[in-house]
């Protein structure tokens, strides 16, 4: 990552702007210490899709944890003492407590 002063950057700042937009980050210094970093607006969507493809990719190359769940929309919502009893399940799984 490039590094400027805050004296430089503002008499250069077309160049600066030219440089994050190009795609390069710029942290901006006052005094020698770090108070700014510049860095292009907004990523490229190949970037996320890629992005998307190794997090999903290595998702399902991990082994799950836990024992399987076999759910159905009835067993969650049928009635509320079912729905009760799997808040404390998934709390004691977590090892999280609920407040009520």
């Amino acid at each position: 990552m490039k590094t400027i002063s805050a004296a430089d950057a503002n008499h250069h700042f077309s160049r600066l702007l030219n440089a994050v937009s190009g795609g390069e980050s710029v942290t901006v210094l006052s005094r020698g210490k770090p108070v700014a970093v510049l860095s292009p607006a907004a990523g490229d969507a190949t970037e996320r899709k890629e992005a998307r493809r190794k997090l999903l990719t290595r998702l399902h190359s991990q082994t799950p944890t836990g024992e399987a769940r076999d759910w159905r929309r009835d067993d969650l919502y049928g009635d509320t003492l079912m729905w009760d009893a799997l808040i404390l399940a998934v709390a004691a799984e977590n090892r999280c407590r609920v407040l009520v």
